[in-house]
């Protein structure tokens, strides 16, 4: 049986995950700054839409993409090279939780109702939620964001509005991840983009096992604020 959460009650063990569908944890609870960390650092986030309560996720398989096996493509090469992005850091957050919402031709994106991006803002504020973001010509193309906790980053979305944009500010994250330390980002589930770009599914127990190991380094929160080029990563 679903076990919903009331105020202040702990999430359970994520072995107890739903089989149908497979990695619903559990329903209910908020969408506090407290309860969204403290979920993240259990390797567990909230995945609903519409009229649904909020659900919270922690699938097996995991998708990740480890920072050293980024693959980037000839196409993306060029478009790194040529294309005239540039990439902000925590500029635009609220504009890029905007562009992550509006509906896609593959019917994605419209899961992230005002109440997400609401909590996610407050995150962002907070020094923990961070945006990376592709412009071209002062407009915003693409770009993605997510959940930073020690040395560890948790993908949440992206959008493209222009040829390789959401790709270009991916690039740009395991560049500014591999700066700051960070091994690992956490995709959640799988997609042909983000394993076209290197990422992999592995078992929950190996991700559980490496995210412990990660989320407890003493680093603090704040804006990642930078502009760069896009450059296309070395061997």
């Amino acid at each position: 049986m679903l076990k919903w959460l009331g105020p202040g009650d702990p999430f359970p063990p994520v072995q107890s995950v739903q089989q149908n569908p497979a990695g619903l944890l559990c329903a209910g609870g908020d969408l506090s700054p407290g309860r969204l960390l403290e979920g993240y650092r259990q390797g567990i986030f909230p995945w609903y839409s519409g009229d649904e309560p909020i659900l919270w996720w922690s699938p097996d398989p995991r998708m990740v993409l480890y920072c050293a096996e980024l693959k980037v493509s000839r196409s993306l090469a060029k478009s790194l090279r040529n294309r005239g992005y540039e990439v902000r850091i925590d500029s635009a957050f609220r504009q890029v939780l905007s562009g992550c919402a509006e509906p896609r031709a593959d019917g994605g994106g419209t899961w992230l109702g005002e109440d997400m991006r609401v909590a996610y803002a407050r995150l962002h504020r907070a020094g923990h939620a961070h945006s990376f973001e592709t412009w071209r010509g002062g407009e915003l193309v693409g770009g993605l964001y997510g959940v930073a906790l020690g040395r560890m980053f948790f993908g949440e979305s992206m959008f493209s509005r222009a040829t390789d944009a959401s790709k270009v500010a991916l690039v740009a994250l395991v560049a500014e991840l591999g700066r700051r330390g960070f091994p690992l980002i956490d995709c959640q589930v799988r997609t042909p983009l983000l394993a076209a770009l290197g990422a992999r599914e592995i078992p929950r127990r190996s991700f559980l096992r490496e995210l412990a190991a990660l989320v407890h380094y003493d680093e603090s929160p704040g804006k990642w604020t930078r502009t760069t080029e896009p450059n296309v990563p070395t061997e």
